[in-house]
């Protein structure tokens, strides 16, 4: 068991869960429905990985950067998603946004923080994967 990431998990979920009282009045309601679903899910997902932790056959430093990847991607796709909600930034994600433009100084925050939780995405899983491959460490 990882206890800061699971620590993780709950505090994103609530931080979704404030963010999901918002919805109403945010820029592009549907965004921000989505960044409410993204960091529920998001949260789940990280108190799952602590709850695997030993797992995974990884050196230190791998699991150095499963912990960060996993944590950035999380933590910045949520708040990406809410930030176009608020700020009206919708070119990014055209299908929740229907299109809504915001300003271009918007637009390219929010672009920047959603495109880079690609690449922490793909790093995540893929040690995710290595580290779970073969049989399991042996238990304390």
């Amino acid at each position: 068991m990882h206890r800061p990431l699971l620590r993780h998990g709950f505090i994103l979920i609530l931080l979704a869960l404030l963010s999901g009282l918002a919805i109403p009045s945010l820029s592009i309601p549907r965004l921000g429905l989505s960044a409410h679903t993204i960091g529920i899910l998001s949260g789940t997902l990280l108190i799952a990985i602590g709850a695997i932790w030993k797992q995974f056959r990884l050196g230190s430093r791998q699991q150095w950067l499963m912990y960060w990847a996993w944590l950035y991607a999380s933590y910045v796709n949520w708040l990406g998603c809410l930030l176009g909600a608020t700020l009206g930034a919708g070119q990014t994600t055209p299908v929740a946004a229907a299109g809504t433009q915001g300003a271009p100084w918007a637009e390219s925050l929010v672009a920047g923080l959603l495109i880079s939780v690609a690449p922490a995405s793909l790093l995540a899983i893929t040690l995710a994967l290595w580290g779970i491959r073969g049989q399991a460490p042996a238990q304390d």
